[in-house]
């Protein structure tokens, strides 16, 4: 499916804290989720509602929203809802709402068959946020998340760093969590992380694989194509440095 137009959107912050830049629609990454979510088997389908946890401008789930019955996008604000609204009127999206809702007071419990989540765990005030995933979805629903790879060269949410007004320092995140989360923008994991926090809210784990980094931070041009197609063309590594990101597919016990 293809995208019209895309309104600028910007840098926000809630409470002091860092929420990061949604992907752009056309963007490698949110090109690279979809296929894998994709990939799982039945996690789509015309009888499946499917909740957005920090949709953001809506890119993922308008994207999906043609494979489910009806599709709600969630965030903590409105920062992007015109943007959401501006997409979902130019494709005549009809099965898709945004709504501002705090997942920790708001969402009704055993509602939704599918959940999708992708970089939002990280900046939860309390990684416990994840018990609210597991009451909203109905028995054995399921779950695509993703959360930044502690193995990714550059940190991804950025630091604040003393003296150093560049915040994207190489393997910065891979120093020692307590050091790395006195100063970054948000939490990191790796796979062994995630997946016991996961376990620990009664999911089961069905996958964990690597995303390859999308390079979609470079500047296109000739430098920017090569790199990707002879090193960051496929949509997972085995390779955990060539890797922005965990993803992760769980059910409900």
């Amino acid at each position: 499916m293809k995208y019209e137009e895309r309104v600028p959107d910007s840098l926000f912050q809630t409470d002091g804290h860092y929420l990061g830049r949604p992907a752009d629609f056309d963007d490698r990454i949110v090109q690279r989720r979809l296929r894998l979510i994709h990939q799982i088997p039945g996690f789509t389908g015309k009888e499946y509602s499917l909740l957005d946890i920090g949709c953001g401008n809506g890119a993922s789930i308008i994207g999906l929203s043609p494979y489910m019955k009806r599709c709600l996008g969630i965030d903590i604000n409105d920062e992007h809802m015109a943007e959401f609204n501006h997409f979902k009127e130019k494709n005549k999206i009809e099965n898709c709402e945004y709504q501002v809702l705090d997942i920790e007071k708001n969402l009704p419990p055993d509602t939704f068959d599918r959940i999708v989540s992708f970089e939002v765990i990280e900046h939860l005030n309390q990684e416990d946020g994840l018990a609210f995933y597991y009451k909203a979805l109905k028995n054995k629903g399921k779950i695509a998340i993703s959360v930044p790879n502690k193995w990714w060269i550059f940190e991804t949410h950025g630091a604040k760093l003393p003296l150093l007004p560049w915040n994207r320092v190489p393997f910065f995140s891979w120093l020692p969590r307590k050091i790395h989360e006195k100063y970054a923008n948000a939490r990191i994991y790796t796979k062994k992380r995630i997946v016991k926090l996961l376990v620990k809210h009664g999911f089961i784990v069905v996958s964990v694989s690597y995303i390859t980094a999308p390079m979609d931070v470079l500047p296109n041009g000739k430098f920017k194509n090569f790199i990707i197609k002879h090193f960051f063309d496929s949509d997972t590594t085995n390779i955990p440095c060539k890797s922005t990101s965990i993803f992760v597919v769980a059910e409900k016990r």
